[in-house]
């Protein structure tokens, strides 16, 4: 039985690389643009509990500004975790700029937002990098965590499309890196869960964007990395991208996503699968 967490040498468990460094510019240029239209009434909308549309976007100005090494969020508190720790240095930063013009606001996003695009265009994707905690993986490989960078910018962006009355952006090759990263939490996810070696878990997502990604069980956890040798999987579990991306963010509960998804095969897995979660949470 699989029983124990993903500290076997080597990375080959995540799956095959993801290169999601040259979507930053247009990502950046999709965002800025959805600022720059937007009223003053639509900057104090609620974007996700607690933080405006304003909040929000100088969250993601104190991620890029932190990826430039021009945020200190300060020390640890004593018995502070690291997901604590990340809520108040956000928090913090968040407050601080509460009283920021939303156009200078914009305007130092953009800046520092380039930059930070250019850097990782030039980053060596197989050089470590920061943790990826919700992938298990620290250091992970700079292929991870800059895809977990933009999909950290993509989540932010239709969070405040939704506030401001707007579907979430369809277009398909940002979608189809927005989700092939999050389903590397797959491993961690399952990391628990007990299953005979050899066991296969197929998650399909449908339409424009999505997927299909199969983590197997092997010695000492899970895998995104086996191939499937012909086997037909023990457990698939089909949903719609806008209900994965929502469960991997936490927009949805997973019970919620349970209840959409297609579930074959061991009920079991179907919902450990569905407790995924793509964030620091």
């Amino acid at each position: 039985m699989v029983t124990q967490p993903n500290d076997w040498s080597g990375l080959s468990w995540l799956g095959p690389p993801i290169d999601a460094r040259a979507l930053f510019r247009p990502e950046l240029g999709a965002l800025v643009g959805l600022l720059r239209g937007l009223g003053p009434a639509e900057w104090a909308r609620t974007a996700v509990p607690g933080w405006t549309v304003h909040d929000v976007t100088a969250h993601v100005l104190g991620d890029c500004a932190a990826r430039l090494g021009r945020r200190d969020p300060g020390p640890f508190a004593p018995g502070e975790t690291l997901e604590a720790f990340i809520h108040r240095a956000n928090q913090e930063w968040v407050e601080r700029h509460r009283d920021t013009d939303p156009a200078a606001l914009v305007d130092a996003l953009e800046d520092a937002g380039t930059e930070l695009a250019g850097r990782f265009a030039h980053a060596d994707p197989d050089a470590p990098s920061l943790g990826v905690s919700w992938a298990g993986a620290d250091p992970a490989p700079m292929w991870l965590d800059c895809a977990r960078e933009f999909t950290e910018y993509w989540t932010h962006r239709q969070q405040i499309r939704h506030a401001v009355g707007l579907d979430t952006d369809p277009e398909p090759r940002a979608l189809s890196v927005v989700l092939d990263t999050f389903m590397r939490a797959l491993p961690h996810t399952l990391r628990g869960v007990e299953a005979p070696g050899g066991t296969r878990v197929e998650v399909t997502v449908t339409g424009p964007g999505g997927g299909v990604w199969t983590v197997t069980a092997v010695t000492g956890g899970w895998s995104l990395g086996e191939g499937s040798h012909g086997r037909p999987p023990t457990t698939a579990v089909r949903l719609d991208a806008e209900t994965a991306w929502r469960l991997c963010t936490r927009g949805i509960e997973p019970a919620t996503a349970l209840a959409r998804a297609r579930a074959r095969g061991d009920h079991r897995l179907a919902e450990a699968v569905c407790r995924i979660v793509s964030i620091v949470y």
